[in-house]
């Protein structure tokens, strides 16, 4: 079931769920099939859906995801993000207490070759790009402290690696080193949660050009967490 936080001809905006995947190869389940599946079914379009995805959600976060619907609004939303126009607004539940109160998180990250992590590295390593993420401590919580980011740069894993390189990874985070748990047990490791959520995305309407901010309320995990707001 989609969860639906904005639609029109041009955009269609959902809350991810996690651990869903953003896109997969036809078959596998992923928030891209289920919004072709929903539009084909509410607009009874006979042929393919077309969507557009200017960007992803790493499967074990949940939040605001963007669709494009044609490709016109595709190609101006992609120029958001390749110009960093777009601000993106992540919730995360970290481990210990963040001090001080906000700040700048500067680092070089490298991509490990053949695996779905990244790593801290000096500056003059071959490969490494810079990320630059702003926090601000939003509340302390059960295990930790509720902080609101915003990412400067597309790194992958960004706020991940950031976070635990300062001692303090996002719960439920295991691949870089959390011990605070997050979410129902897992069986297998790509169906674990941990505490990221993309809590809101600002953009400019591909096609009106108005400035638009969406919010994605917080999935019920969260709600033992002791956050003060959804």
């Amino acid at each position: 079931m989609l969860e639906i936080l904005y639609e029109d001809y041009h955009v269609l905006v959902v809350n991810k769920p996690a651990p869903l995947l953003t896109q997969a190869p036809p078959g596998v389940p992923s928030l891209e099939a289920l919004a072709k599946a929903y539009i084909k079914e509410k607009y009874a379009k006979p042929a393919g859906v077309y969507l557009g995805i200017p960007h992803r959600l790493d499967r074990p976060v949940s939040g605001v995801l963007l669709f494009a619907r044609n490709t016109k609004a595709a190609r101006h939303l992609a120029q958001q993000f390749q110009n960093h126009t777009v601000e993106k607004v992540y919730w995360a539940a970290v481990q210990g207490e963040v001090s001080p109160a906000e700040g700048e998180w500067e680092d070089w990250l490298i991509k490990l070759p053949e695996q779905a992590r990244s790593e801290r590295v000096e500056p003059e390593a071959p490969g490494a790009k810079l990320a630059k993420s702003r926090y601000r401590v939003l509340q302390a919580i059960s295990g930790g402290t509720l902080l609101a980011v915003r990412p400067q740069t597309g790194r992958m894993h960004q706020i991940r690696v950031q976070a635990a390189h300062r001692g303090h990874p996002v719960f439920g985070d295991e691949i870089y080193g959390a011990t605070q748990p997050f979410g129902p047990p897992a069986e297998l490791p790509r169906d674990r949660l941990i505490g990221l959520h993309a809590r809101s995305l600002t953009f400019a309407h591909p096609i009106k050009r108005e400035p638009m901010t969406i919010v994605a309320p917080l999935p019920e995990v969260w709600l033992g967490l002791g956050v003060e707001s959804g």
